[in-house]
């Protein structure tokens, strides 16, 4: 089989399936890896863990092994995917497409394909935002999210916006709260670790991030309130009217604040910039570079990241 007939179904299977994100690309190292060692036809049975819920041998240090083969060190993900959702359905996608193309396929050729996508993800564009003078501050941030949206829909199964919002509020809070440390986790972290009070705390507000409000939300701000804290919710607005809803099924919605991150950002840099074009753009600056800092620090994918334009 040609290389460039390979190349083109690898390319186009990666565009039908969504193999664009740091999960998916985790899942495709470690199964051509497989084919490498037990050879083709793979069953994907036999690539399941004992549990049934997680791709065999997926993990941080087998894909990083593989990268590394390539001059790769830069870590791809933290849990290398074994915490992606779907990874067992792409697994099952993919292993069907390695036994199509059967047992003579180049898969040293597989490998590198993938890899280079893994260079393209790490060269991703980041996310941009425009000083403009005559744009109010909602409008800056409204922009950010729709690119978050934008990138989903082209990479599906991943999560751009829940970690862009969850850091600019993380970077904004910073910014207001000068010699006050914050703590700042990963999203996926954030996401995954239910018995933290919220996602930042700050004296006795407990700040909630999140684009999709939903039933367990409520109830750890219920929990909050029990506990003495303050809860307050930051979504994108079309969880507003999601999340004053759940609150007020659960009688506290007049406990707690729901608000949209457009006006919590844009409250925060008024109160900072001291109402004069000069300072907002300085207090804009400031927040994006924090941001930027907090991404480094905490997250492997640069495109994350915001550039100014």
């Amino acid at each position: 089989m040609a290389s460039d007939s390979l190349e083109a179904q690898l390319s186009r299977f990666a565009h039908d399936k969504g193999f664009r994100g740091k999960g998916p690309l985790c899942v495709a190292l470690v199964v051509t890896e497989h084919a490498k060692t037990f050879g083709l036809p793979l069953d994907s049975g036999n690539l399941v863990t004992q549990g049934g819920g997680q791709v065999h041998g997926l993990g941080k240090a087998a894909v990083q092994t593989i990268l590394k083969r390539h001059g790769i060190r830069r870590l791809l993900a933290a849990e290398g995917g074994r915490t992606s959702r779907g990874s067992l359905g792409r697994m099952q996608d993919y292993v069907k497409l390695l036994n199509r193309l059967g047992p003579e396929v180049d898969l040293a050729a597989v490998e590198s394909f993938w890899v280079d996508r893994v260079r393209e993800f790490f060269a991703a564009s980041p996310f941009r935002i425009t000083l403009d003078a005559s744009k109010g501050i909602r409008a800056l941030v409204s922009d950010l999210m729709d690119q978050t949206t934008k990138r989903e829909r082209e990479a599906e199964g991943v999560s751009y916006s829940g970690a862009l919002l969850q850091h600019l509020v993380g970077a904004t809070l910073d910014c207001r709260l000068v010699g006050k440390p914050v703590s700042h986790n990963s999203f996926s972290t954030a996401d995954a670790q239910s018995g933290r009070v919220a996602d930042f705390l700050v004296g006795d507000v407990a700040i909630h991030v999140t684009t999709a409000p939903g039933e367990a939300l409520i109830g750890r701000c219920d929990e909050n309130l029990d506990n003495g804290y303050r809860p307050v919710i930051v979504t994108r607005n079309r969880g507003l009217v999601v999340a004053h809803e759940l609150a007020r099924r659960r009688s506290i919605a007049e406990r707690i604040d729901v608000l949209g991150i457009e006006q919590f950002i844009a409250t925060i840099i008024y109160s900072l910039d001291g109402f004069t074009s000069q300072g907002r753009r300085a207090v804009l600056t400031n927040i994006v570079d924090r941001y930027n800092e907090i991404v480094d620090q905490w997250e492997t994918d640069p495109s994350l990241k915001i550039k100014y334009r």
